[in-house]
């Protein structure tokens, strides 16, 4: 059926760039919010606008995203499967729900002029298939939501995003979390930095007796990124110490500029630009430091003073760049993740001119 819509669209002229437009984008951004959705879809989300040159910013995930809750119950964050969602009606109950409430009315959350893939607007698309939720405890109601807003936070700023002078933002270019994923008691927390250099250093001492760690302290995972890892791996829900796990306790605040599974639990701020490959804010932590998130703040940030970061910065040297091939295209030409994480000679409409014949 795909294959089929999509010859009859080329027969209708109907190109990408009519359905990718800024409505479009807010709407896959609240829906986002309202499924309780992976903080990879702000990475595809920024890449896919770039390309089509749509302006979207990573801000904007946390302004759309503010007044709209997480009404479906899925793990890791509630407790049903993806099956389940399926059965209860799935993405097109959410979207109805995000539009029109029980009674008909309007709810207003998304745009509902955008265009869709089948020629109508979404509005005409949820008034003819009129969704039905068959289990209200995997779809809940808006009023009655599994997490109240929001779902995703954006940590983003300088010196002027920390509580007060002496503090320095791990993230002055942006950094991500699940909130609804996150642990509650966790989303104002202090705690001693315990720093792995990169994934091997991390899997060869977490669970070693003697890591001079407790379940206050936070776990920064650095050399993940794009350039670091390279590629930007899905390592950022690193698993407790082993002596942690030991005393019962589930959770600890991580930071990484890696991404994480859409399934995965934690509190857990990733995504961390600029990465540490590159000299970012998250290079220079060092083992003790003090780390404090504040969620409502949107602030992540180490106490030290500027005059200290500037003193780590000098004794930095950064890792040397891979020798040839597309490892090192990728290296010169990727953007970070605020921006998409996509090559910067693709962003942009290239129009629709057939190249010319190579026989």
């Amino acid at each position: 059926m795909s294959g089929m819509r999509i010859v009859e669209m080329v027969k209708e002229n109907i190109k990408p760039s009519d359905i990718l437009t800024r409505q479009s984008f807010e709407n896959a951004i609240k829906v986002n919010c309202a499924i309780g959705g992976s903080t990879n879809a702000v990475i595809h989300l920024l890449a896919i606008a770039g390309r089509v040159g749509v302006p979207l910013k990573l801000d904007d995930f946390d302004t759309l995203g503010k007044d709209i809750p997480t009404i479906v119950n899925l793990m890791p964050a509630g407790e049903f499967l993806m099956e389940e969602f399926y059965y209860a009606g799935g993405l097109p109950v959410v979207i109805r729900a995000l539009m029109m409430d029980d009674d008909g009315g309007i709810n207003n959350h998304l745009h509902a002029d955008a265009m869709t893939v089948s020629g109508m607007t979404l509005g005409d698309v949820v008034m003819a298939d009129n969704a039905e939720n068959f289990d209200d405890k995997v779809i809940l109601p808006l009023e009655r939501p599994l997490a109240h807003p929001p779902h995703l936070a954006v940590f983003k700023g300088g010196y002027d995003r920390c509580p007060n002078n002496g503090q320095v933002n791990l993230a002055p270019n942006g950094a991500v979390m699940k909130v609804s994923a996150a642990s509650k008691h966790l989303l104002q927390h202090s705690g001693r930095a315990v720093v792995f250099e990169d994934i091997e250093d991390y899997k060869a001492r977490i669970d070693d007796d003697d890591l001079d760690c407790d379940e206050n302290s936070v776990l920064v995972l650095r050399n993940c990124g794009l350039r670091g890892y390279p590629g930007m791996a899905e390592v950022g829900n690193m698993a407790l110490p082993a002596k942690i796990l030991k005393k019962g306790i589930e959770d600890m605040v991580r930071i990484s500029d890696a991404r994480m599974s859409g399934t995965a639990f934690g509190t857990c701020v990733l995504h961390v630009s600029p990465e540490s490959a590159v000299g970012g804010i998250i290079s220079h932590v060092r083992d003790g430091d003090v780390i404090t998130l504040d969620v409502n703040a949107r602030t992540i940030s180490m106490d030290i003073s500027e005059e200290e970061l500037e003193q780590r910065k000098l004794n930095w040297t950064p890792p040397p760049p891979p020798q040839s091939g597309y490892a090192r295209l990728f290296h010169n030409r990727i953007e970070g993740p605020e921006l998409g994480a996509d090559f910067d000679f693709l962003k942009g409409c290239r129009g629709p001119a057939v190249p010319k014949y190579s026989h």
